[in-house]
């Protein structure tokens, strides 16, 4: 009981970390989202070169931890004598992981596509640059809707870390409260309670936009 009301004392500290971790992951979402595209777009009809910067790039931001990402960042934003904010900070470490995820979910469902579509629209009298921004992507963003919400669940799991910056998110806002409180299990059994809520909510409205895109003989799934 006395736990309960620990929690019950503490929400109004926490909440206020939700419009954080939220503000985080769209921001990431949306630069991954903005460089994640044209990623993809380079990897399958680039030319060799692009097709390996792009495969470095998502070689190295899929290989380094999140926690050492921050760290880099963040000396690296100190060393070019840029403000050091966390939430900055933190929203640029995962957007650019967030694209070199989303790029490969891009890339999939590009590849998953009739080959002969492309040709279809240079034989219209369209430009492969056309062809491939009216035809080939407005058909893999809908196919990549299961995938981009699989990307944000694991957005927002990955911005938990983002505490150690001093971001005040739902996992610092916790973290303080059971430091001055020592109801450390309650308070971090609350904290992933309120992730689970927001996964569930943004997963069921992309699913009900999967439903409101979906095309017979394209069907796809959000669990």
């Amino acid at each position: 009981m006395h736990s309960l009301l620990v929690v019950i004392e503490a929400l109004p500290a926490i909440l206020p970390g939700i419009i954080v971790t939220v503000g985080n992951v769209a921001i990431s979402l949306g630069l991954g989202l903005l460089m994640g595209m044209p990623f993809a777009v380079g990897q399958v009809y680039g030319p060799r070169r692009v097709r390996r910067l792009v495969a470095l790039y998502v070689w190295f931001f899929r290989g380094v931890p999140i926690l050492v990402l921050l760290f880099l960042f963040y000396g690296f934003f100190i060393s070019l004598g840029l403000p050091a904010e966390p939430f900055v900070i933190a929203s640029v470490v995962l957007g650019c992981t967030s694209a070199a995820y989303q790029s490969q979910i891009f890339r999939g469902a590009i590849e998953s596509l009739p080959s002969g579509q492309l040709q279809a629209a240079r034989a219209l009298g369209m430009t492969d640059a056309q062809g491939i921004l009216h035809i080939i992507l407005s058909q893999a963003m809908r196919l990549s809707i299961p995938g981009w919400a699989n990307e944000f669940s694991i957005l927002l799991k990955d911005s938990a870390i983002c505490f150690v910056l001093g971001t005040q998110d739902i996992m610092a806002r916790t973290s303080f409260a059971a430091a001055r409180t020592h109801e450390h299990l309650a308070l971090y059994a609350a904290a992933g309670l309120i992730y689970l809520v927001l996964t569930i909510i943004v997963l069921k409205l992309l699913r009900r936009l999967e439903n409101s895109l979906s095309v017979p003989g394209y069907t796809t799934g959000i669990a």
